[in-house]
């Protein structure tokens, strides 16, 4: 494995981090808005909040490091996708300018408004929904390239099955996951009010989870055939690993067994899904524009970025493993008894 792929694999773990750590996330600010909308806020908001106040600062930092690796070590993929990209980059800006504002005013003010909480909530969504356009581009179909530069094909995009298919997965997957990790945490808080209403909430959003992944690969196959066959002939098992997955971290909610391996079973879920996708994409990040063989930077640029790198991922992921044993399942914290 050289560099482009290894450098690759690890800005492909930042972004499954903060898909995981985002999803829970901006799932509880929609959890926390729909709560106070149904007088149900009593119930679970005050959960939410242990969970959201150690954490949410942490959030974007996957994030960002996922895309200064992509422009350091595929510089082509700062002209192609910030051209294209500029609108929807500056709607998820201002969207996470808006959720940003939230946690200050939560913090500082004195009471909630159900305004700001709208907004909350509704940024919890509309954030995925945007940058998951990211995603769809990259599939290629929808840029044009000429003597002007670089073009986004809006109508086409917009009027794509698979483009609308990977935004509502994009939100069922928020829902999902974030009703998953906070029905483990209610059950672990042992507060069983909060933990029969998630659980209920995680069972309902578990069908069109299923029912969504089969849209995307069904319009996957008809934007981008060669990467729906090299998906189904060579990864196939990835994708069975995942649905196994999915089937056990239902059964054990559902029969209320084994929180958090079912917890552990939604993330190797999303996990090998994830990664199947991503490798039976390869060698492009967009295609055809932008192959990891051609489009990387000189080898020893690379090998640096790649030590910087793997150097980041062993720094941010045993911190916020220490941030989750001091905070988020402390004995006492999570009781809400400190």
């Amino acid at each position: 494995m050289d560099y482009q792929h290894i450098g690759v694999t690890v800005l492909w773990l930042f972004l499954y981090g903060y898909i995981i750590i985002g999803a829970i996330d901006f799932g509880a600010g929609f959890f926390a808005f729909h709560a106070k909308l149904t007088k149900q806020d009593h119930i679970i908001n005050n959960l939410i909040s242990r969970y959201l106040n150690p954490v949410w600062e942490v959030t974007n930092v996957f994030f960002v490091f996922f895309f200064v690796g992509i422009v350091g070590f595929f510089p082509d993929s700062a002209y192609y996708f910030g051209s294209t990209l500029l609108i929807p980059g500056s709607v998820a800006l201002i969207l996470l300018t808006i959720r940003g504002s939230f946690y200050a005013f939560e913090n500082y003010g004195q009471e909630g408004k159900l305004s700001w909480l709208f907004l909350y909530g509704a940024t919890g969504l509309l954030i995925p929904a945007s940058l998951s356009t990211i995603l769809t581009i990259a599939e290629g179909g929808f840029i044009k390239e000429d003597k002007h530069g670089v073009h986004l094909e809006w109508l086409d995009l917009l009027l794509s099955p698979y483009a609308w298919a990977v935004v509502f997965l994009a939100i069922v997957s928020v829902l999902y996951i974030s009703s998953g990790f906070l029905t483990y945490y209610a059950n672990k808080a042992k507060d069983n009010e909060a933990y029969k209403l998630l659980r209920q909430w995680f069972l309902i959003w578990a069908i069109p989870m299923i029912i969504i992944c089969q849209f995307v690969f069904l319009s996957l196959r008809q934007h981008n055939e060669t990467h729906f066959n090299n998906a189904i002939t060579h990864f196939w098992w990835l994708f069975g690993l995942s649905t196994t997955f999915f089937i056990i971290a239902v059964t054990l909610i559902y029969l209320r067994r084994a929180h958090g391996l079912a917890f552990i079973m939604m993330l190797l879920q999303f996990g090998t899904a994830f990664f199947g996708y991503g490798i039976s994409k390869m060698p492009y990040i967009l295609y055809p524009y932008i192959d990891i063989n051609k489009a990387v930077v000189n080898e020893q640029m690379a090998l640096m970025l790649v030590i910087v790198f793997i150097l980041g991922l062993l720094l941010l992921v045993p911190s916020l493993i220490l941030l989750l044993r001091l905070f988020i399942f402390d004995a006492d914290y999570v009781k809400g008894k400190k």
